[in-house]
């Protein structure tokens, strides 16, 4: 309360918190338990879910720990949500999952992602009658 300029005030706040390994510390522990609650919804779309996870994980890293892409990965093997097993699957199969980078994972379930929507959308599109108008009758 004795600092009167907001610049002091700024210089003693961060000179208090920065420098805290403890405070660090048990901001990296709650963005862990953060991270390790996540749970992919059902009708979450990958890159939504992914945002999520990657903005745990730098914050993170912000904070001078390290988090590996491989966590990151597991995670999704893990929390996937049915509609991604087939994938997860057929990459068991074809690749060493220890060796998959993060962005081939992404990639692979967007990719996934995106042709099952587009079928969706075709099944719907297809569903309606087409109405036809024939002007010589």
């Amino acid at each position: 309360m004795s600092l009167k300029s907001a610049k002091t005030i700024w210089d003693y706040l961060k000179a208090e918190y920065e420098k805290d390994d403890r405070i660090k510390g048990m901001q990296v522990l709650n963005l862990i338990r953060d991270f390790e609650l996540q749970k992919m919804k059902e009708s979450e779309a990958i890159k939504k879910y992914s945002d999520r996870l990657m903005n745990i994980t730098n914050r993170v890293r912000l904070l001078g720990s390290e988090f590996k892409d491989s966590r990151i990965i597991e995670k999704f093997l893990v929390t996937g949500p049915k509609r991604i097993e087939a994938t997860i699957t057929t990459l068991e199969n074809t690749k060493d999952l220890s060796k998959i980078t993060l962005a081939e994972l992404l990639n692979s379930l967007m990719t996934q992602e995106q042709r099952r929507v587009m079928r969706e959308d075709a099944i719907r599109e297809g569903s309606f009658p087409a109405k036809h108008e024939d002007s010589g009758r």
